[in-house]
């Protein structure tokens, strides 16, 4: 170009700049569907994790900044400025957690004005759980809790049920998720990103990112959802985030500034909407417009958003609008397609080739077994609120319920969070321990002084109890006691059925005596502890307590109890010289001259050798085979053979043979396999001196530190096994695996001699004496929402073809649970209590399955006669129910009805 031309071209650019005027420009954002064109839904969201790098409020309040700048607080405020400017705008938000803890900060007026948000659809919870959980770590039970707890805060504030599950960033995804925190909860649609990359790559192939997910073999199609995978990840197309540092150019669009864009912007925009349509079935397609904590200036996402959705609609191409995933969800109902079916999980997941997320399975297994053992007392807890009578100045079980809905998150229980904010997780856990404790206390108190009669002495008001009995430590059971004391031991039973176990609990001497609530002498044994538990013991008490302790502990002693169901026994241990005979206690010594100094354990093909000085299991023999190495959907190309072939274990897991079961239960949530023919493999601990690169900054190296000496974790995990004939073994692993999911809770009392004969009556059920839930049955919820209105959740435990005497329908007597209560009415909920279960049905999106697909009779229980008060349950099913109490009348107390 020669300075002539340029001197010209010059020339007419000013002088079209000095007649052109800036003005406003009123972005036209009103666009709704059309029906032939591509329509790009933008889903405006941000992603934010309760807890991951940093703490959950740090999270909130933008504190701890050197980690990450991240703000929900911010966002939250931001979003409701933005969405006010425009009535088009739309934003989702996910976790309660978060926005409760905005809600109860804001004003009246403030507060009136969100409502009106929610009320025209502005503004929608997705989700709606305090977390967006964890699906491979947490107990179902857990999962259930968490979203009830969020799903009644929205019920409450805003009159709301939400529609979608939107699990978008979980490490994997269970069959679960889709029938139970899915289609039971009432959801039409459920979303998320995260599927191994070679699935992905298939399905982008096929069209096959959207299917019918059917989560229950017993349940059928009245378990199946719609659910949709994003192409990529939860963010945006490239070049179209627009976070206030974000790197993607936005819309210029005043024609006296440089850099003038709209058309190519445009073009970007079409280009990514139809490579996307090009892998998705219908005219629809999503863009989720946002990622992690984004949002915190929300006018940098919206004049964006505005912009493209105004330039992108005049173009004509495609069209652009501002939407949510339940109006995608209605957008692809009514297209009339048949989607393909999903049957199983999407476990496990790798991002790419030498990337499995399977390590974390184990992470962190003291934080898993925290949890666990936590999700039960809170289950035990709650049924003795209910019993006692819920206090709402006192002592209650909300911190704890709180607590552990949080822990549930993808990155809690999961363990891939920073160390500092796994003690986060853990710290709030103890305290709300320490409230549902005390709790626990006064109800066992109130339920033992209700027993004696007001001349019996003074009333029972110091239960204590051991939450360090994993490390074994109780002091009251270890005390030694004075002259003329006993310690009564408080037995009390979660489950719905009588339980006969045995309890160990450490005792400082072989001098004891145990009996009944009536006197009679129980059998019980002592049993050495072993040099890896005294170590453990000595290191753990000494980094909980601060200081050493005294004496050594010498011996477990364990003896057999009787409890009823949902109920109480006690037991009484007191110097043998006291009751006038000698101790018939036994002992189990060990043997110093065994073979190799190990023990031997099991008859047949399965026998166990444990390491007698160290306790450990070092091996053991047996000669079975399991089909590995294969995906369902896809032909699997395998890069990591170990880790491609590890598997979240919540509860068990079995194999068999043509006539064996060898069925495995655990303590906490795991990882497993079988990676070669007739063995399992558990791994309970993770440890890493490396960080591994997936974003968390730090090794997973935990560590316990005793003054200034930090030794690493060590954790003692428990394992149960069991031989069966084939197609037996269920039996044992779903009694069992309830037992050990709701352990008995023990609660110690000292007191004076004489004072053991007023617990001779003291035996409490909760139900009718005569009375406990079928095999195949559980109670799952028994939770006090209000004065006369009580939570009740029951659960079938066999799947279809199962066992053959249990996979059968099983029916619960309502009126045999509440024997001293008049039943005024029974409404069925949905799983999360909140909406009416035919109100959920009669609005159930059915969706149409590609293929011929078998379509076996779906088997529910029927209606509950409002007289006869009975519910039938099909296997595995799960109903929740509202029973309302009629207030001013009361069945009169019935003697056996208490005591056994």
């Amino acid at each position: 170009m020669t300075m002539a031309t340029a001197a010209v071209l010059f020339a007419v650019l000013l002088a079209a700049i000095t007649v052109a005027e800036s003005e406003y420009i009123d972005y036209n954002t009103t666009h709704k569907i059309i029906a032939d064109k591509i329509n790009v839904h933008l889903v405006p969201h941000s992603h934010d994790d309760v807890g991951w790098l940093k703490t959950v409020d740090q999270y909130y309040v933008g504190s701890n900044n050197s980690i990450r700048g991240a703000c929900v607080q911010n966002v939250l405020d931001s979003v409701i400025s933005a969405l006010l400017e425009d009535k088009n705008r739309k934003f989702i938000y996910v976790e309660m957690a978060f926005f409760q803890r905005w809600w109860r900060q804001q004003s009246k007026a403030k507060k009136t004005k969100v409502k009106e948000l929610v009320d025209s659809g502005q503004l929608e919870f997705i989700n709606g759980g305090m977390c967006m959980h964890d699906e491979a770590t947490p107990h179902y039970i857990d999962l259930i809790d968490q979203t009830t707890l969020g799903h009644q805060f929205i019920k409450e504030e805003f009159g709301k049920t939400p529609r979608v599950g939107w699990q978008i960033d979980p490490f994997g995804h269970s069959a679960v998720q889709a029938y139970l925190l899915g289609a039971e909860l009432g959801f039409d649609s459920l979303f998320f990103a995260r599927i191994d990359y070679q699935d992905r790559a298939k399905r982008l192939k096929q069209k096959t990112l959207e299917v019918v997910w059917r989560g229950s073999r017993s349940l059928g199609s009245s378990s199946q959802i719609f659910t949709g995978i994003f192409p990529r990840h939860y963010d945006p197309p490239d070049g179209f985030t627009f976070e206030i540092n974000d790197v993607s150019p936005p819309i210029q669009d005043d024609i006296l500034l440089f850099d003038y864009n709209v058309q190519e912007r445009v073009n970007d925009f079409v280009s990514a909407a139809l490579a996307q349509a090009n892998v998705t079935r219908t005219n629809h397609i999503m863009w989720t417009m946002g990622t992690d904590f984004r949002y915190q200036y929300a006018n940098s996402w919206f004049r964006q958003m505005d912009k493209f959705i105004h330039y992108v609609n005049q173009d004509g191409r495609v069209n652009a609008l501002y939407s949510t995933p339940s109006i995608y969800t209605d957008a692809k109902y009514a297209a009339n397609e048949q989607w393909p079916l999903k049957i199983d999980d999407f476990f496990p997941y790798a991002d790419h080739a030498n990337a499995y997320w399977t390590g974390y399975f184990t992470s962190r297994p003291a934080l898993k077994g925290y949890v666990r053992v936590l999700s039960g007392y809170y289950q035990a807890a709650r049924q003795l609120e209910f019993f006692k009578g819920r206090n709402e100045s006192g002592p209650n079980t909300d911190a704890l319920a709180d607590a552990l809905a949080i822990a549930q998150h993808h990155d809690a229980v999961s363990g891939t969070e920073r160390q500092h904010v796994a003690a986060d997780y853990a710290k709030r856990l103890s305290i709300g321990y320490a409230e549902a404790e005390e709790l626990v206390a006064s109800a066992l108190a109130f339920l033992v002084n209700r027993r004696l009669s007001s001349h019996e002495g003074n009333p029972v008001s110091d239960f204590q109890q051991c939450p360090l009995l994993n490390i074994s430590y109780c002091p009251p059971s270890e005390a030694t006691l004075p002259n003329q004391k006993i310690l009564v031991i408080v037995v009390y039973n979660p489950l719905a059925w009588k339980r006969n176990e045995v309890v160990q609990i450490p005792v400082s001497t072989r001098e004891v005596f145990v009996q009944d609530s009536t006197g009679k002498e129980i059998e019980s044994q002592l049993l050495p502890l072993s040099n890896a538990t005294m170590s453990i013991r000595k290191q753990y008490v000494k980094a909980y307590i601060g200081k050493s302790l005294g004496e050594e502990l010498k011996y477990w002693l364990a003896f057999p109890v009787s409890v009823p169901p949902l109920g109480f026994s006690t037991y009484i241990l007191s110097r043998p010289e006291r009751t006038g005979r000698s101790s018939t206690i036994s002992m189990v010594c060990r043997s110093e001259g065994s073979v190799n100094n190990s023990v031997e354990v099991g008859q047949g093909n399965l026998k166990l050798l444990y390491s007698a000085d160290e306790g450990k299991l070092t091996h053991y023999v047996n000669s079975r085979n399991l089909i590995r190495d294969f995906r369902t959907d896809w032909d699997l190309q395998v890069n990591q053979p170990i880790a491609g072939n590890y598997y979240p274990v919540n509860l068990g897991l079995y194999v068999q043979d043509s006539s064996t079961e060898l069925s495995v239960l655990v303590d906490r949530s795991v990882g497993g396999s079988s990676l070669v023919d007739g063995q399992i493999e558990l791994m309970l601990h993770r440890r890493l001196i490396h960080d591994d690169a997936r974003g968390v900054g730090e090794a997973l190296n935990e560590t316990v530190c005793i003054v200034d000496n930090c030794e690493g974790l060590t954790i003692q995990g428990k394992l149960y096994l069991r031989i069966d004939p084939i197609g037996e073994g269920a039996k044992w692993r779903r009694t069992v695996g309830q037992e050990l999911y709701s352990p008995l809770l023990l609660a110690f009392t000292e007191q004076d001699e004489d004072k053991g004969l007023h617990f001779k009556k003291s035996t409490f059920s909760g139900i009718d004496s005569s009375y406990s839930l079928p095999n195949n049955t559980a109670l799952l919820t028994l939770q006090e929402f209000e004065k006369g209105k009580v939570l009740l959740r029951l659960a079938h435990l066999y799947e279809i073809e199962e066992d053959k005497d249990y996979s059968v329908k099983a029916s619960v007597e309502l009126k045999k649970l509440f024997p001293n209560k008049k039943i005024s009415k029974v409404t069925e909920m949905s799983l999360s209590a909140n909406q009416e279960r035919t109100e959920m049905e009669k609005n159930k999106l059915v969706w149409k399955v590609g293929g011929s697909i078998e379509k076996p009779k779906v088997v529910r229980g029927g209606p509950v006669d409002p007289a006869e008060l009975v519910v039938e349950l099909a296997p595995m099913e799960i109903r929740t129910f509202f029973i309302f109490f009629d207030l001013l009348q009361t069945v009169p107390e019935v003697e056996n009805h208490w005591v056994m």
